[in-house]
């Protein structure tokens, strides 16, 4: 029964149930929903309660195939690039400078720790994945790990999910702590960002009915059909573009009509595809395989650090050049590292009600953005 599809799809959609509950009513709150699925997975793969690496079912390789990139599509439809210019000129700016630095941090990070030494073949694809996930969240870390297979190298992906949760944690600690401390040594006048929506609240719960429903299924599958004929033309004529390169496309221009826009339950989708995704790669993570990690944990970590030092270095010391104003900075760092959520929370946390719509419309923007550079950089490398 283990190999059986409906029971691998039930057991699969109870843990993540479940890691919202403990997330939600535990102490566990503190851990993501998204490491905690991971990990509730691999236990469970591990007591040979669902298929694992060593004997994988074919309805794993269906959900890589087409329930990943669905994750991508279903976020990518809360994009508004024309709500952007509400993030004013600063917030814009200060943005694409700790974009930079994410791929500067990138760039030195894998000199560091020997990325062909430590990662293997994949270092290229690992560097890409990280670029993308710093400038704009999950979303892209996932269309670049996809792309190149990584998400096959369980325990690896593992590790570095679990390097990324920790350090952007600390540097969510960092970044609440740190414009307070600057600003006594460099006292710097607010950037008021002028928005019309600044003090509206963020509701993370959807509605949907059977139409929306249908409609987003229905746009979702006509996407990948289509941007999977234009790859394999392309590729018949020497031009190699990933279908999800093509994909990404394409929903950020669906995103933009009004009615996509007005279209609600997409970002539930999103999620829910994300979870579904990420409990397989917890189930491909043997203990065999974490074991083998574990020598490899304190590049990881070093890696992952790296990275997030030179981002924070050059967004500040640039910040201070330019003269900007250091909240807003270090929402904008918090717009690459942890996407438009913690941006958020962090604006929150600062009382600056005119910097909340910036922040989650700066997150989106690195949504939008990040898997070109996560792509860009893996093919520099």
């Amino acid at each position: 029964m283990i190999q059986n599809p409906l029971y691998i799809l039930a057991f699969l959609c109870g843990l993540i149930a479940l890691s919202e509950w403990l997330c939600k009513k535990t102490v566990l709150k503190h851990i993501s929903s998204s490491l905690l699925v991971i990990i509730l997975t691999a236990i469970v793969a591990n007591f040979g309660l669902l298929p694992s690496a060593s004997n994988a079912s074919p309805i794993y390789d269906s959900i890589f195939k087409y329930v990943a990139p669905a994750s991508i599509f279903f976020l990518l439809l809360g994009v508004s690039l024309k709500q952007l210019r509400k993030a004013g000129i600063p917030m814009l700016i200060m943005f694409f400078i700790g974009a930079i630095g994410t791929i500067l941090g990138v760039i030195v990070a894998i000199q560091l720790v020997d990325g062909p030494a430590v990662f293997g073949d994949s270092y290229n694809a690992i560097a890409g994945m990280m670029t993308g996930t710093y400038i704009g969240g999950s979303v892209n870390f996932n269309a670049v790990a996809l792309h190149y297979d990584v998400v096959r190298e369980g325990a690896v992906y593992t590790g570095i999910v679990v390097a990324d949760n920790i350090v952007t944690a600390v540097w969510m600690m960092v970044t609440i702590s740190m414009p307070a401390l600057l600003n006594k040594w460099r006292p710097r006048k607010q950037l008021v960002a002028q928005s019309d929506g600044a003090g509206e609240a963020h509701d993370d719960n959807e509605k949907m009915n059977p139409m929306t429903l249908a409609v987003l299924l229905g746009m979702a599958l006509l996407t990948f059909l289509i941007s999977d004929w234009i790859a394999e033309t392309l590729s018949a004529r020497g031009i190699e573009l990933p279908s999800i390169i093509i994909l990404t496309t394409f929903a950020l221009i669906l995103a933009q009509f009004p009615i996509v826009q007005r279209l609600s339950g997409a970002k539930l989708l999103g999620m829910f595809s994300v979870y579904l995704f990420l409990a397989v790669v917890g189930a491909f993570c043997e203990v065999t395989a974490l074991a083998d990690v574990g020598e490899l944990a304190g590049s990881i970590i070093l890696f992952t650090v790296a990275i997030v030092v030179v981002h924070g270095l050059f967004i500040f010391i640039v910040g201070l050049i330019i003269k900007s104003d250091w909240y807003l900075m270090a929402i904008a760092s918090q717009a690459n590292i942890g996407g438009g959520s913690t941006a958020l929370a962090l604006a929150k946390s600062y009382n600056r009600q005119d910097l909340l719509l910036p922040a989650i419309l700066a997150g989106s923007l690195g949504s939008g953005v990040g898997t070109y550079f996560g792509f860009l950089v893996a093919g520099m490398l």
